[in-house]
């Protein structure tokens, strides 16, 4: 038996301005987004770094996120969505 796990996507060239509602907002068009988060700088804790992670509810809803959004426009910036690695 398989539990189902949340699918995690790695976002890249988001916009600064991007917020974790901009984010959860415009995925939850491929599916349940589970979580939602931009990495910040750690000296300056408001500046984006233009990257973050999205958590689907599941495989085939992250597949449909990145076939939706990876190579195209969110605010302005062309974004890459892929599948997130593990830390190492």
């Amino acid at each position: 038996m398989r539990f189902s796990m949340a699918y995690k996507l790695y976002i890249a060239g988001l916009p600064y301005s991007a917020t974790e509602q901009d984010l959860s907002g415009h995925f939850g068009q491929a599916g349940t987004v589970v979580s939602s988060i931009i990495i910040r700088d750690k000296m300056n804790q408001d500046r984006s770094r233009g990257f973050g992670f999205v958590e689907m509810d599941n495989e085939a809803e992250g597949q449909k996120a990145i076939e939706m959004f990876d190579g195209k426009d969110f605010g302005g910036r062309s974004i890459s969505v892929s599948v997130a690695r593990p830390r190492e």
